[in-house]
Parts: structure tokens; sequence; C-alpha cells
């Protein structure tokens, strides 16, 4: 699967959009829609200003191991509003932590109802608790439950 408009402007909500290079919650460099600084080829963006539409690119670019984190992961059918509720939160907690989670594990067994409950449980960054994360939870919970 991959993820639509709906999913896009899920992240594009919940990330905002900085033209300029920033700090994360987690004192990460990242740009854009969130985008992580993170490889020897993006340095350059340390000091680069880019455009709404050249973040979006780099957005799409990113999604791609996100879906295939989630397409290798679920086992199970999911609707295109699960699967960009699911994009919006792997996204945002990273690979590793959606396939070692008690979300995914619930979800492969079938049980829906008790993988979006688990949506809320990360709301946390640096061992806080932050409003905006529990507001994207909330968010990513109710596209998940959405027919």
């Amino acid at each position: 699967m991959k993820i639509s408009n709906i999913g896009l402007q899920l992240i594009r909500k919940y990330e905002g959009f900085r033209p300029t290079m920033y700090l994360d919650s987690v004192q990460k460099p990242t740009i854009g829609i969130g985008t992580l600084i993170d490889t020897q080829e993006e340095k350059y963006l340390m000091t680069a200003t880019i455009t709404e539409s050249q973040a979006y690119d780099l957005l799409k670019r990113d999604m791609l191991k996100f879906e295939d984190a989630i397409n290798s992961s679920v086992k199970v059918k999911l609707t295109q509003n699960q699967f960009d509720a699911l994009c919006s939160f792997v996204y945002n907690v990273g690979p590793a932590n959606f396939k070692s989670s008690t979300l995914l594990r619930k979800l492969n067994l079938g049980d829906y109802a008790g993988a979006a409950g688990q949506f809320i449980l990360w709301n946390k960054a640096g061992g806080k608790v932050l409003s905006g994360l529990t507001d994207r939870r909330k968010s990513e919970r109710d596209l998940f439950n959405k027919i």
C-alpha cells in the first residue's frame, strides 16, 4: 500500500512546515515537514532554505521506507485510512519502535480495537508527555478507526 493525500496532510498538520533547519523535540536537525537531516548527502540542508513543494518531495521520498516498514510488518488487511494513520505514526516514532510495538502485535492478531487503543500511549518525547503528541495520536487513532 501507499500513503494517500489524507495521510500526507495529517503528517503536514502535525509536523508543520519550516523552510530552514531546526532542532526537533529531541534535538535532531530537521527541515521541511519533519525530514530528519541524518545522512552525509543531506548536510547541505543544514544551511538551505527550501520551498513547501520541495518539503513535500522530501516527505514523499522519506515515506518509502515507512510504507515499506508497514507493508512488511503488518500481516492483516488494512483500509486506506488505517494505512495512512500508521504512516503518520511510523513517520513520527520510527520503524524500529513500530516493529517492536504492542500496537503492531495486537494488529497482527486481528485486534484492531486493541491496536487503536495503543496510539495514545505514544505521546511522550524525551520521557515527557507532549500535548501536541497527544493530539496527533488522537487524530491518528480517529483516522485508523474511520471507515
